[in-house]
């Protein structure tokens, strides 16, 4: 820790020659440089120049924590290899396999079907309804898309046909390996409660996400009735499995396009050469290209529609389908801190504050949270939200 020394300013204009002398003689005899070239000086009376420094030497040993147990490693070791490797087979809480009412292993396995309900309650809110995408979250399905959308490129305006369809990057056309797939949402999803899923949750969402990107199994489509389990999981083939090596005229074995891909740039016909220029480069007018997709949007416009509903079920009001969209991910779990919607005492001590301040933190945002909880609903839609929560916690 360095302090710099108060020298009061007639010294140093007395005293600013002796010390620039003195400094430049100690400089050449006995300063060494560091690898990027700086000067250091030696550290002398306890000063380094006109830095004070504690020399008091450390006293015992620093404490660098412990080595952790097998149990504690188990249970964070969640990575799945694309051989299958890591790929659980049973179902493990705290490292430890969880066994049945007969005291057997519990196989780890989940169904198409338990999966969506997983996905409505879980994911749907940031994601999307089906995989389609969330506002600021990225989809993870696309029903009419295929990998030949991964060859699709936002060209040039000023090219003849310039491309206006960008590439669709989702689970079905882009990922290569399904093991990506478990372990990420195994080791980081729901976002609040990460790690919480078990190895027959992850597996059923698993199964839901390939059945709405269309990816089949052993040739065969997943239906609701479809269980996915380790077996099943090591037959998995993606579509874009082979995408990632360069195809450089090797259809047949995609994988010698890395061992012939410098051979083929190496000559410049096979991609062009370049022209410097600064100015005036496009001769003629210059097209313009009209933005048609906005980046935040998906096209179409996935369907919200909910035509059918449960014998006696409830009418469910517009505000609490606001909150379920955009605030439940947050005020339905103790996890994060903010009030949970529920919870009495909470939301009185919110409430104690007045109406015109709760209102005001939730349209401004406060701590975490962002302005109007990162939706884009009206004030007044918001505010009902607001007053959705607060009723529901009396």
């Amino acid at each position: 820790m360095f302090t710099l020394e108060n020298i009061k300013l007639n010294k140093i204009v007395v005293s600013s020659t002796v010390i620039a002398t003195a400094l430049l003689i100690s400089a050449c005899s006995t300063t060494t440089r560091s690898v990027d070239g700086a000067v250091k000086y030696e550290v002398k009376d306890g000063k380094y120049t006109s830095y004070h420094v504690n020399t008091q030497k450390v006293v015992g040993k620093y404490n660098y924590g412990r080595t952790p147990t097998k149990t504690e490693i188990a249970a964070w070791d969640k990575d799945v290899m694309p051989d299958g490797t890591g790929l659980p087979e049973y179902d493990v809480k705290q490292g430890k396999i969880v066994l049945d009412d007969e005291g057997k292993p519990k196989k780890a396995e989940g169904s198409v079907e338990w999966g969506a309900e997983l996905y409505d309650e879980q994911c749907a809110m940031c994601h999307g309804e089906f995989g389609t995408g969330g506002k600021g979250y990225p989809p993870l399905s696309a029903s009419t898309a295929s990998t030949a959308s991964l060859k699709n490129q936002l060209l040039n305006p000023a090219d003849e046909n310039p491309g206006v369809e960008p590439p669709v990057k989702v689970i079905g056309t882009y990922w290569p390996y399904a093991s990506t797939l478990f372990w990420y949402i195994q080791d980081s999803m729901p976002f609040p409660h990460p790690k919480s899923l078990s190895n027959s949750e992850t597996y059923a969402l698993v199964a839901y996400l390939l059945m709405e990107n269309g990816v089949k199994i052993d040739g065969v489509a997943l239906e609701d009735d479809f269980v996915l389990d380790k077996e099943k999981f090591l037959k998995i083939k993606m579509p874009n499995a082979d995408g990632f090596y360069p195809n450089v005229d090797t259809p047949e074995n995609p994988k010698k396009g890395v061992e012939n891909i410098k051979a083929f740039l190496s000559n410049p016909k096979n991609y062009g050469t370049g022209t410097r220029c600064m100015n005036d480069c496009i001769k003629g007018d210059v097209p313009v290209l009209r933005i048609k997709n906005e980046l935040n949007d998906f096209n179409p416009p996935a369907s919200t529609e909910r035509s059918w509903k449960e014998v006696g079920a409830k009418e469910v009001s517009q505000e609490q389908k606001n909150y379920e969209t955009y605030c439940a991910a947050c005020h339905a779990n103790d996890a994060i801190g903010a009030p949970v919607v529920g919870n009495k005492d909470a939301w009185e001590e919110v409430v104690a504050q007045g109406m015109d301040a709760v209102y005001a933190n939730g349209l401004n945002g406060i701590n975490a949270m962002p302005p109007k909880g990162g939706s884009d609903l009206s004030d007044e839609d918001f505010k009902k939200v607001v007053d959705f929560m607060i009723n529901s916690s009396k």
